[in-house]
């Protein structure tokens, strides 16, 4: 990323690009659109094999998103060893069951039931990846010097964007996983406790049959997710 003796400004070209009309501008970004719409979050997945150069491919473009400072606060850890899946999944599911018999509270749970979830959660063992994003609330430079990050929730939030895409490009499907807490990840893959664990994405193919709740689908219009001031 940088070194601590070389934090100096220094400007290089921009890479090549293509050069697109106004009508052909509009036209690629109705083309991702669509394409984007079609990604649809599932709970049921098939065991079918995942190449890890998908997944690293993936992971590679989340690195590339912008961040606060150029500091990257991110840390992703890609799993597809059954057993340490079968241990996230375990201690996702104590987590999950205090969160159902309450510990989310009332107005939480009931807005989660046109989604149909629950403290089951299978498919953190049946996806062949699951992807956790952790967030790193500092750094350290190799003489183990710590320095600050900034805007490390946006930053991650974008990461984890571009993650999604690149996944969804690829022609995987997945499922956004938050147990609450996370703090078991940690110890569960061995990261340092500089770093907040942030999601589990499991990453693969859908099952034969395989559904999504009908409320998933229903999106915001545009009239109440933008405003434009020309």
């Amino acid at each position: 990323m940088f070194a601590k003796d070389h934090l100096k400004y220094e400007a290089i070209p921009l890479p090549p690009r293509p050069e697109r009309s106004e009508e052909e501008t509009v036209a690629a970004a109705e083309a991702f659109r669509a394409e984007m719409e079609s990604r649809w979050t599932i709970r049921d997945f098939s065991p079918r094999p995942v190449p890890r150069a998908a997944i690293e491919a993936a992971v590679m473009t989340a690195g590339s998103a912008p961040s606060g400072a150029n500091h990257q606060p991110w840390f992703f850890c890609a799993v597809g060893d059954a057993a340490t899946k079968r241990a996230i999944r375990e201690a996702a599911e104590e987590e999950e069951r205090a969160f159902y018999a309450g510990g989310g509270g009332d107005e939480w749970i009931k807005a989660l039931e046109p989604l149909g979830t629950g403290p089951e959660k299978p498919h953190l063992e049946i996806a062949p990846w699951l992807i956790v994003v952790f967030a790193q609330r500092w750094g350290e430079f190799a003489d183990g010097t710590r320095y600050k990050n900034y805007y490390v929730p946006e930053s991650v939030g974008i990461a984890t964007g571009f993650l999604i895409a690149a996944l969804h490009k690829a022609g995987l499907a997945m499922l956004t996983h938050t147990p609450n807490p996370m703090r078991f990840l940690n110890s569960a893959l061995g990261r340092p406790a500089s770093e907040k664990p942030v999601m589990i994405l499991a990453v693969g193919h859908p099952a034969e049959g395989a559904t999504a709740p009908a409320v998933a689908r229903m999106k915001k219009p545009m009239e109440e997710i933008l405003s434009v001031r020309e």
